[in-house]
């Protein structure tokens, strides 16, 4: 396999969670060589979430080197400034002003390397709003995401981590972006992304929809849909299947699929506007037709059409899926407990290849003394540090 295009890529991370962590794993995969920075003892406290966050940081942080330095020491943040030359990319994704307070945010790290792309990844972008703290949950109420999202008088944030990851790639964008621009000014800048604009990002359409038709936006689970099948249908066996119909011929496929020719000539349901009008008598006759079938008998009855369709599936259940076990969508992952498992390359392919970097992660400081004495700083300065607690190496 040849080369990824991100090769010789040096990045400096300072994050946690998964904006920050989702950025650096995404440039991993690509090919860069990413260095990730801990706090000592415990490291990245992503490591100990339970429930749900117990996947936050093998999701995250598979294939990086994982340093431990004291950041609150004079000495560890000195060495921190003697790394940063040796590094095209730094990531941070810490609170409003911590790095510049520590003395490495951006205008001290690019002091020290004029060549340096400096990631700052925040809630918002500069402006009223850029010392508050936000979280998923925080930019998609404010954002409008989970008006839309939940039914009327109820918001609701989607079941995932979408806008922390959103930001992250947001930041690869804008990384990738700086260092293309670096091969022709020689020169460094610092790049922001931001958990709030990339909420209204999301929104830009249903924005531009209420500018278009007046009016106050109702939120999707109460919006009349435009075309007359594009529900969940329950089957005989108990699953639920999505099938959507847009358009003419598709209404026509489906209603000869499933023998409903009567439908066709049906003077009620000539147009699609016509069609989605009758949606309240309509699709409980199709509920009525569907329902006869097992799920899998009904996915291989809309398959033959072409229509689009969906099983509802659980996560756990993703890691069984056919499609990405063939296609090299998943890679496996060294669970925390021992355990092997599975999770999700990233979405896209280069010349054929699904890039992906090993899925395993590393313990707090496993790297530190290795990736030091790469940098140059000899044994004793290196044997000094570990004494003086501003460095850790661990192996357990």
């Amino acid at each position: 396999m040849s080369a990824l295009p991100l090769t010789g890529i040096k990045v400096l991370e300072f994050s946690q969670m998964v904006m920050g962590p989702s950025c650096c794993q995404i440039l991993a995969d690509l090919g860069a060589e990413v260095v990730k920075v801990e706090p000592i003892g415990k490291g990245d406290r992503t490591r100990y979430l339970p429930g749900l966050g117990s996947g936050f940081y093998t999701a995250f942080n598979r294939s990086k080197k994982i340093v431990a330095i004291d950041t609150r020491s004079p000495d560890g943040v000195n060495l921190i400034k003697e790394m940063i030359p040796h590094f095209d990319v730094v990531v941070e994704n810490f609170r409003p002003g911590l790095m510049t307070k520590l003395g490495l945010g951006p205008a001290d790290a690019m002091a020290i390397n004029a060549r340096l792309i400096y990631c700052s990844l925040k809630g918002f972008l500069p402006g009223p709003y850029d010392q508050r703290t936000a979280l998923d949950e925080v930019v998609q109420m404010m954002g409008g995401l989970a008006y839309m999202t939940g039914p009327p008088g109820k918001p609701m944030r989607a079941g995932a981590s979408v806008n922390d990851i959103m930001g992250g790639m947001f930041g690869v964008i804008g990384i990738q972006a700086a260092l293309r621009e670096r091969e022709t000014t020689g020169r460094g800048q610092e790049v922001q992304a931001s958990l709030y604009e990339n909420t209204v990002f999301l929104m830009g359409q249903a924005m531009l929809a209420h500018e278009i038709n007046g009016g106050e936006e109702k939120p999707l689970p109460a919006q009349a849909r435009p075309w007359p099948i594009y529900d969940l249908f329950d089957t005989a066996d108990g699953s639920q299947l999505f099938i959507a119909v847009v358009g003419d011929s598709q209404w026509e496929t489906f209603c000869r699929q499933f023998g409903q020719d009567e439908l066709l000539t049906d003077e009620r349901l000539t147009t699609n506007a016509d069609r989605a009008a009758a949606r309240p008598w309509l699709v409980p006759a199709i509920q009525a037709v569907l329902g006869n079938l097992t799920v899998a008998q009904l996915i291989a009855e809309v398959e033959k059409t072409g229509l689009p369709f969906a099983p509802v599936r659980t996560p756990g259940q993703l890691a069984h899926d056919e499609h990405l076990l063939a296609s090299g969508g998943l890679i496996d992952v060294t669970l925390p407990n021992g355990n092997d498992g599975k999770m999700p390359a990233i979405p896209l392919t280069l010349g054929g290849r699904r890039p992906a970097s090993a899925g395993h992660t590393m313990p707090v400081g496993s790297d530190t003394v290795g990736v030091l004495e790469h940098l140059g700083i000899n044994a004793d300065r290196i044997a000094d540090l570990l004494r003086e607690a501003v460095i850790e190496q661990r192996q357990d």
